[in-house]
């Protein structure tokens, strides 16, 4: 059976991150993908159902994502959950304070929609 996977958009507005106060210049971790790894639940998907799940994630000073929160549920706990999973497998380009990288905070909304998606297709990012 094939993954169904629909148009999630990402986008990365900064809420916290660690050394705040600093006079240095920071930049905002940048997600480094290609495809989706969030999965659109099947019987959501079967269903036409979408909806956005809006996250917290921490991004640690080597890219990874080591903690993700709903922020805002979509109503739907498989696309929570769903939403959850997904981001755990992100990479990042870590946050900066001037050269040093840094981790940081980010809320990162995922939208679960079939409109102009198949299975499979790649992940439209919008940092």
């Amino acid at each position: 059976m094939k993954k169904r996977r629909g148009t999630t958009l990402l986008a990365l507005p900064l809420l916290w991150l660690t050394g705040c106060g600093s006079e240095q210049p920071f930049k905002a971790p940048v997600p480094l993908i290609t495809t989706s790894p969030f999965e659109y639940p099947v019987e959501l998907w079967d269903q036409g159902i979408a909806g956005e799940t809006v996250l917290l994630v921490h991004v640690t000073a080597d890219g990874s994502v080591d903690s993700a929160y709903v922020y805002k549920s979509s109503g739907h706990p498989q696309f929570d959950s769903a939403a959850v999973a997904g981001a755990r497998k992100l990479r990042f380009a870590p946050a900066q304070r001037g050269d040093k990288r840094v981790e940081s905070w980010a809320r990162l909304p995922v939208r679960f929609s079939k409109e102009g998606a198949q299975p499979g297709e790649a992940l439209q990012a919008n940092p």
